[in-house]
């Protein structure tokens, strides 16, 4: 994101890796109220019905233990590196090919949208079977099913087929290519009017809050294609019966005609809590491991 000299593209893999890890391990619990919240498709009764986050929160814990919240942390944990690594480094990657492609310079508003959307399909294709493995294993009817990562994995391939674990692919990209098409032209755009950073600390204050914006304006475009993938691949796979939630957008239309457009932002504040000052965390802590690694490099 450093608009100095260019870093080759391991020390973008690490640095995108570092600031994927380490906002997981801050904001995973809200990933948890979000998928259980998003998976619930009807009212619900007692401790099988959440009636917001805080309800949702409240109910995890007093009947399923504090450490539910963290359930299926391994996935995201092995999927983060990769799929933050992935988002930074495509971002910058895809920005350099455009720029050349176009014959500009310097990255503007529409050069950003673009980047970012084309970032977010990239990652997606990393991101799409620890997704599906994160989702199995937070949904509440799933505990008994597997006894973690591994049991997941091996069981989704014995009893539906190893393509099973790219269910929702379509889904997840139409998810990653909006959130990212926010996320990246929402902070070249806040970068732009924001006033220039004299310090590393007024620099470190701009990236959080151009990502924590970037991070909300990306959670309102994507929240309905997130609401369906969490569905769609949560939905075994069984031979000659068709899925309720197969496709995004036809599955986007069954919410819509079942639930009201309201379900379509089911769990949006608990992802948007994350996703928001996750945004911002993301930013600082990749462009602060890039300028240490720049350090490195160039001396």
């Amino acid at each position: 994101m450093s608009q100095e000299k260019p870093l080759p593209f391991a020390y973008q893999f690490a640095a995108g890796a570092v600031a994927g890890v380490s906002e997981i391990l801050l904001m995973y619990p809200l990933d948890v109220l979000k998928t259980r919240i998003q998976l619930q498709t009807g009212k619900g009764t007692g401790a099988e019905s959440y009636n917001g986050m805080m309800d949702c929160f409240r109910k995890i814990v007093k009947n399923e233990g504090f450490s539910r919240l963290y359930r299926g942390i391994s996935a995201p944990i092995l999927m983060e590196a990769p799929k933050r690594a992935t988002k930074f480094a495509a971002n910058d990657e895809w920005g350099k090919a455009y720029r050349k492609m176009f014959g500009v310079p310097q990255m503007t508003q529409s050069l950003s949208v673009l980047t970012g959307a084309t970032a977010g399909a990239t990652e997606s294709f990393v991101v799409v079977p620890f997704e599906l493995v994160k989702i199995r294993l937070q949904d509440k009817a799933s505990a008994g099913k597997y006894n973690g990562m591994i049991d997941c994995v091996t069981k989704t391939v014995r009893n539906e087929g190893p393509l099973a674990l790219y269910q929702g692919l379509e889904s997840t990209m139409w998810r990653h290519i909006l959130w990212n098409a926010g996320y990246f032209g929402c902070i070249f755009q806040v970068r732009q009017l924001m006033p220039k950073a004299e310090n590393k600390r007024s620099q470190m204050f701009n990236d959080l809050i151009s990502g924590a914006i970037g991070g909300t304006v990306g959670t309102i475009l994507n929240c309905g294609m997130d609401v369906v993938k969490s569905r769609i691949q949560n939905t075994p796979r069984v031979p000659g019966v068709v899925p309720k939630y197969n496709w995004a957008w036809p599955a986007i239309f069954t919410v819509l005609r079942e639930e009201g457009p309201a379900a379509l932002y089911k769990g949006f504040l608990p992802k948007v809590l994350r996703l928001g000052p996750g945004g911002g965390v993301l930013l600082v802590v990749f462009t602060t491991v890039s300028d240490m690694f720049r350090k490195l490099h160039y001396g």
